[in-house]
């Protein structure tokens, strides 16, 4: 069977969890909760996942958000789904809500160093239904897309674009790149990140394919060859770009020809 029992339970618990206990809605929006996990599971799902993995998807939010009086622990998600399917979830919940943003995101981002490539790919869907959420809001929406967040516009761009660059790193092959820096561009081009980090401006007598060079803003890490983002269509000189959030790096200028 395709629609199996145990992927009908996963549904029936998340749902408790997030429309029937606390009719949870996403942030500053008047729409179920419940709509998230479901297109984590169905992102996943497309993938190809294992049954686990798109189990885990559904629940994925749910010992994160599940309420004090009906608490969704670890060994319940064991009992019913077993041990894989618990250790996924856990591996993108965050562990200890008492720390600020800055703490909670940044322990997150090293957490992914440790990822197995079913985590990877779990988180992936994860971040690919809530950018596109944004990228879809602000597109109707602007600026005000943004108020509705604990952090500010910045911050929750840049740590979206970190985190998929930290994914990508540890697996650039996996079935959700490309998906990754689609939307990575889309939030890349929503920030004001040229004028906070502008590309470095060198002569071109100075440049070199192999030269290293990085991202401020995704923290890309590699060379204009690596990159193969080269454009050279400009009378100027050619222009490097991040391979992942397409953020300008690098301008060298061509030497001018006097009359």
């Amino acid at each position: 069977m395709i629609y199996t029992s145990r992927i009908q339970k996963a549904i029936r618990l998340s749902t408790k969890t997030h429309e029937i206990d606390q009719k949870q809605k996403r942030k500053g929006k008047d729409i179920p909760y419940i709509t998230h996990p479901l297109t984590v599971g169905l992102i996943l799902a497309r993938t190809g996942a294992t049954e686990d993995l798109v189990i885990a998807g559904i629940l994925h939010d749910t010992i994160e958000d599940s309420t004090p009086e009906n608490k969704v622990t670890k060994e319940m998600i064991t009992d019913i789904f077993g041990q894989n399917v618990s250790d996924l979830v856990l591996s993108v919940t965050e562990q200890n809500k008492s720390l600020s943003w800055e703490e909670r995101k940044s322990e997150a981002l090293e957490h992914i160093k440790t990822f197995s490539r079913e985590s990877l790919l779990l988180k992936s869907a994860d971040i690919i239904a809530n950018t596109s959420e944004i990228i879809d809001d602000h597109e109707k929406e602007g600026e005000q897309t943004f108020e509705r967040f604990n952090a500010t516009k910045e911050k929750i761009l840049q740590n979206y674009l970190l985190t998929i660059t930290a994914i990508i790193k540890n697996w650039s092959e996996s079935p959700l790149a490309d998906d990754l820096r689609y939307v990575a561009r889309k939030l890349q081009s929503i920030g004001s990140f040229m004028s906070q980090y502008p590309a470095k401006m060198i002569e071109y007598s100075d440049y070199n394919e192999d030269m290293p060079i990085n991202c401020s803003v995704c923290n890309w890490e590699g060379t204009p060859k690596s990159s193969n983002w080269i454009d050279t269509d400009s009378h100027d000189g050619l222009s490097v770009s991040c391979p992942n959030c397409e953020k300008m790096l690098l301008v060298a200028s061509y030497p001018l020809i006097k009359s």
